[in-house]
């Protein structure tokens, strides 16, 4: 992957933990964390040896949505039933990790993806409200954990991150406890104000990590995120990228649908796939609105040695 990756010049973020670990490591034990960090230097150590470049990773895919998806038997059980409890492990297992990587390649640099969710009050009760915020506030536990704002005996520190990554799909807002918030709905957040109230809270680069919508909804939800992300930028989020995820059409995941999204169809019968034009042409006019306004020096992973 490293070679092909080279001989296409592209730069790819390496997902060093993403939900899958090996069958005989319980995901919650001490072990599993000392195995991941080995794993973690060792990738790192590989990439410097293969490609003469430090590695830009994502150390563990979504924290907040792994720790929810054990909790509730979405995923496989890993230690004591105790809400909280994984998340607060994976943030473990995540400064660890950091630190084995950083010991093999200090060059490395640290980019995160996590839900960028919204959660409203079924109604105004001062009772529902309050429960909806506080739900609401959970999802930047994971990253107040990491920078060591909260629960700093987790180890967390603020140059574990380098870069922000948010994950947002058209399901991420919804009622406490009900159902999902359409898109044009009166309770239905603007992504813009999601992303700036993100870059005044935490002060970071940030991206898209994952974005896309299923079927003909796709090139008009894309047309909708990019939008939303110039409003951002012109608001002072320093959104930096944005990443069309999936860039392949896939089986879904809970009943193997063919799920058309992204730039390339399903494979057809003679082996190949189809580029999904709709996609493609919206795509490019997204990316011409953008060169048009964004200077390339400004979309580049912060280097500590260049910007402290």
């Amino acid at each position: 992957m490293l070679d092909a990756a080279s001989a296409a010049g592209v730069q790819i973020i390496w997902d060093i933990f993403h939900y899958g670990s090996p069958d005989h490591l319980d995901q919650g034990s001490e072990q599993m964390i000392q195995s991941y960090a080995s794993f973690a230097a060792e990738a790192i150590r590989l990439h410097r040896a293969v490609t003469g470049k430090a590695a830009v990773v994502c150390p563990i895919n979504e924290i907040s949505f792994f720790a929810w998806a054990v909790e509730v038997g979405y995923f496989p059980p890993a230690g004591p039933k105790k809400k909280g409890w994984f998340k607060r492990h994976l943030v473990k297992a995540a400064v660890q990790g950091i630190r084995a990587m950083r010991e093999a390649d200090p060059e490395c640099r640290f980019v995160w993806a996590e839900p960028l969710i919204h959660i409203a009050p079924r109604d105004r009760t001062r009772q529902e409200v309050r429960r909806a915020e506080q739900a609401r506030q959970g999802q930047f536990e994971a990253y107040d954990m990491l920078m060591g704002r909260i629960e700093p005996e987790l180890g967390g520190a603020e140059d574990l991150i380098d870069v922000i990554g948010l994950n947002f799909y058209p399901h991420n807002q919804w009622y406490l406890h009900g159902p999902t918030i359409p898109m044009g709905h009166h309770e239905y957040r603007a992504l813009s104000e999601m992303l700036v109230e993100v870059a005044r809270r935490y002060t970071k680069p940030l991206y898209i990590a994952e974005t896309g919508s299923e079927g003909s909804a796709g090139p008009a939800w894309l047309h909708y995120v990019c939008d939303e992300v110039r409003t951002a930028i012109s608001q002072g989020a320093p959104v930096q990228g944005i990443c069309l995820y999936p860039i392949t059409a896939y089986p879904g995941w809970d009943n193997s649908r063919h799920a058309e999204v992204g730039l390339f169809s399903v494979i057809h019968a003679d082996g190949l796939r189809r580029v999904r034009q709709p996609m493609a042409d919206e795509l490019a006019r997204q990316q011409k609105l953008f060169a048009d306004i964004l200077d390339p020096r400004d979309l580049a992973v912060p280097d500590k040695r260049r910007d402290g």
